[in-house]
């Protein structure tokens, strides 16, 4: 039985929670906070997302939403000669994915505070990520969607990961936007799936 909150127990609670992860087969430690998602281990989504990835040599992959860095930084560690670039709308969430890149020493990497892409340079991608989250409306789907299609290159994918019951408006999505959908794994929780830039 977990011990209650108290106001003698805030300083506890105010303090990093840090945790060490194998992802991609490097082993990275976190740091993270409360209010940030999943702030006590990795979930099961990102997880799932990353063994269905496959990360071309020397790529520009950008992690949509990146949080405390969980995705970006374990494709950064699993292969140094990418670059991946790194965005997040919440302060809190780039504060600690640029802590966690220096803690783990992963310099290639860019990490901005930016409302979906508005702050990042016109880069072309080869790949674009992300864990989606899964009560934020279609109106900000719709916007991640075309941005990830207008920023890949071509031949370039998005993969994404989200609870399965937002599996069928992902596909009819993917077809309006990308006008291809693969599903690579469907769990209970979570699907992971691809699109291409044609």
């Amino acid at each position: 039985m977990k011990s209650p909150i108290t106001r003698e127990s805030l300083p506890g609670l105010r303090q990093d929670t840090v945790f060490t992860e194998v992802l991609c087969e490097k082993k990275l430690t976190f740091h993270t906070t409360w209010g940030l998602f999943s702030p006590r281990e990795i979930d099961s989504g990102t997880r799932l997302l990353l063994d269905h990835i496959t990360l071309p040599e020397n790529a520009s992959v950008l992690d949509l939403g990146c949080g405390y860095g969980a995705l970006g930084l374990a494709l950064a560690a699993s292969d140094p000669t990418c670059h991946v670039t790194m965005v997040d709308k919440d302060f809190v969430a780039i504060e600690y994915c640029r802590k966690n890149a220096r803690q783990n020493g992963l310099e290639n990497t860019t990490i901005l505070l930016s409302n979906g892409l508005q702050q990042v340079d016109a880069e072309d991608f080869d790949m674009v990520l992300t864990n989606l989250p899964a009560k934020s409306g279609k109106e900000l789907y719709y916007l991640m969607f075309f941005d990830a299609f207008d920023r890949l290159k071509s031949g370039g994918s998005f993969y994404i990961v989200t609870i399965t019951g937002l599996r069928g408006f992902v596909k009819r999505v993917f077809n309006e936007v990308f006008g291809n959908y693969r599903k690579l794994k469907q769990g209970p929780v979570y699907t992971v799936a691809v699109a291409t830039k044609a």
